[in-house]
């Protein structure tokens, strides 16, 4: 097998199981690039990403990427006359940056492609209450996470598991997807296929206004998003004047004259009422308090006002 001249790119935790799998690989890693040191407290210094500093504790030269556009960035990539580039959650990068490995530029992709296309595939394959996903390893083009597929992996998404729960899950399992792909790639026997683009769905990116609860829609729908914005960046609704963040929920009885966003207490257990049933609250929090369990805010809180 040949050993491959591999520049990794990322950031986030995602991507530091497929940074290591890569290191105890026979290939040789050239270099790092990651996202420019940022501060991170009031007044405190600049700290490298999570993937540069496991970049430096494994010996290897970092790069601060300040703009993937910029000239500055592929010079040094020519330099290092790389045969891969293997990204991992990091940006988009332009034609330019892409042509320069001698073999091409893959990427791992937490979900099953051309499915979950964009920014956030765990969040919206668990919003949309999907039963099965995966990852995709694929060779970068210029449009966003267009390119062909080189191999694939699937697994269950169970009905109380969070974005959390299957992020953790999907990182380690799409690191060894990512670690034979590339052993394939250096042997000559990994084969591209096309995507089929009739079939794309979005992952765009989440903010407040696609994370707030709506009542009127089935308890499924509600749960699945409670979920999939679980642990960040949180599901709301509003509590009279008050954001109310929904951590934790799950589907309760399907009988109850209440209107979709009132509060029931059934046994002091807390639940609210969704289009076709009752979901039950298990962790909430107000601005500038603790999280509390269901129980803990009936006792603390004026139930009769209504979820919005």
């Amino acid at each position: 097998m040949k050993t491959l001249r591999i520049v990794f790119m990322g950031s986030p935790d995602f991507a530091i199981p497929s940074l290591e799998a890569l290191h105890k690989s026979e290939h040789d890693i050239v270099a790092v690039a990651s996202n420019p040191d940022k501060r991170r407290g009031r007044g405190g210094e600049p700290q490298p990403t999570v993937v540069k500093k496991k970049a430096m504790d494994l010996g290897y030269p970092t790069i601060d990427v300040e703009d993937p556009k910029s000239d500055e960035f592929a010079e040094k990539l020519i330099r290092l006359k790389p045969d891969l580039l293997v990204v991992v959650a990091f940006r988009i990068l332009p034609k330019k940056i892409l042509s320069i490995p001698a073999i091409g530029s893959i990427n791992l992709h937490a979900s099953l492609l051309p499915r979950y296309r964009g920014a956030a595939p765990i969040h919206w394959a668990i919003i949309k209450g999907e039963k099965e996903t995966g990852c995709s390893v694929f060779f970068l083009d210029e449009k966003v996470d267009t390119g062909e597929i080189i191999a694939q992996f699937k697994t269950d998404v169970g009905p109380l598991e969070t974005t959390g729960d299957l992020y953790n899950r999907l990182k380690v399992k799409g690191a060894e997807l990512l670690k034979d792909t590339v052993d394939r790639i250096a042997e000559g026997t990994s084969e591209g296929m096309v995507q089929n683009h009739e079939q794309a769905t979005p992952a765009p990116k989440l903010f407040k206004e696609n994370t707030k609860i709506d009542f009127n829609q089935s308890v499924e729908d509600v749960h699945n998003l409670i979920r999939g914005l679980n642990p960040f960046p949180t599901a709301w609704c509003m509590f009279g004047e008050q954001k109310l963040n929904i951590y934790k929920a799950k589907p309760g009885p399907k009988t109850s004259n209440a209107k979709p966003g009132q509060l029931v207490e059934i046994d002091n257990r807390l639940y609210v009422q969704c289009n076709d049933g009752l979901l039950e609250l298990l962790e909430l929090q107000l601005p500038g308090t603790k999280r509390l369990s269901g129980v803990d805010f009936l006792n603390g809180y004026d139930t009769s006002v209504q979820l919005k």
